[in-house]
């Protein structure tokens, strides 16, 4: 499984501490063990992605274990369905690697020459994950334009994140499988309440994806006991933190003991490519 240079896309070879192409294109690897995959022309903001600040809340919510469930149910998913005969994984927006890390041990435990890769658009992410978990190859890039040669994988989970139909067929072998999870009907509709006059269900949204053939699906929902602090984390670490006012901000952080609900949609597709 190579790398490609995002700048001519072709492979990189590690050399030393650097990843290197044929013309000669350099991407050094940093001290926690990540490479940066995405260069300044690529990017669309000077920092893309979620800033530490989303990062750290999103870190002391999952390490609660709310989303445990979730993930757990995930791992099941990739260990059904993941082809024996090509176990490399990649995680598409793995943010701060809470779930990467996990798919990493359970699929080690099945097969040890199992590799597992992480890609986050947000370099503070990926630094986060790339110092405190070993067992995953984590870089910086875009979805939109994979650095991973052709029929590099035989799975690929992605968890809310973006990326081209185009893309996905182009890595993935005959018969791979993606894993992705999209928020059901009644996800966070309590959060949802205190930002907007009216609360609507979450939509119902078939995937475009040519050539994939769904094969299982299923619905996860839960009740999560958060106190005011857990559920400020939780609204930092989604997009409806843009919304609230502050005074809805503090009463989260003041408030009690309260459920509010987990709601998610998880499928697994087979691309069907020759």
């Amino acid at each position: 499984m190579n790398y490609l240079c995002p700048l001519c896309f072709t492979p990189l070879n590690l050399i030393q501490n650097s990843y290197r192409c044929e013309a000669n294109h350099q991407f050094d690897c940093a001290k926690e063990g990540y490479v940066n995959l995405l260069p300044v022309q690529h990017k669309r903001s000077k920092d893309p992605g979620d800033s530490a600040e989303m990062i750290q809340a999103r870190r002391l919510f999952l390490d609660a274990g709310h989303y445990h469930l979730m993930r757990e149910k995930v791992a099941e998913k990739i260990i059904q369905f993941l082809p024996s005969s090509h176990v490399n994984l990649l995680d598409i927006g793995c943010g701060e690697g809470y779930y990467t890390d996990y798919f990493a041990q359970e699929l080690l435990r099945k097969d040890s020459q199992a590799k597992v890769f992480g890609l986050d658009v947000s370099k503070a992410a990926i630094r986060y994950a790339a110092k405190r978990y070993k067992s995953v190859r984590f870089c910086v890039g875009t979805s939109h334009r994979l650095p991973f040669s052709d029929e590099s994988f035989g799975g690929v989970v992605r968890i809310y994140a973006p990326c081209k139909a185009e893309e996905l067929s182009r890595i993935l072998i005959s018969k791979g499988v993606l894993i992705t999870v999209t928020p059901a009907a009644e996800h966070l509709q309590e959060l949802k309440s205190l930002i907007y006059d009216e609360v609507k269900l979450h939509p119902a949204k078939e995937e475009n994806l040519p050539n994939f053939k769904l094969l299982d699906e299923v619905r996860l929902n839960y009740k999560m006991s958060l106190i005011g602090r857990e559920a400020y984390e939780l609204l930092a670490m989604t997009p409806f933190a843009w919304r609230a006012s502050e005074d809805v901000k503090q009463s989260l952080l003041l408030s009690g003991l309260e459920g509010y609900t987990a709601d998610f949609l998880i499928r697994v597709y087979q691309y069907q490519g020759e």
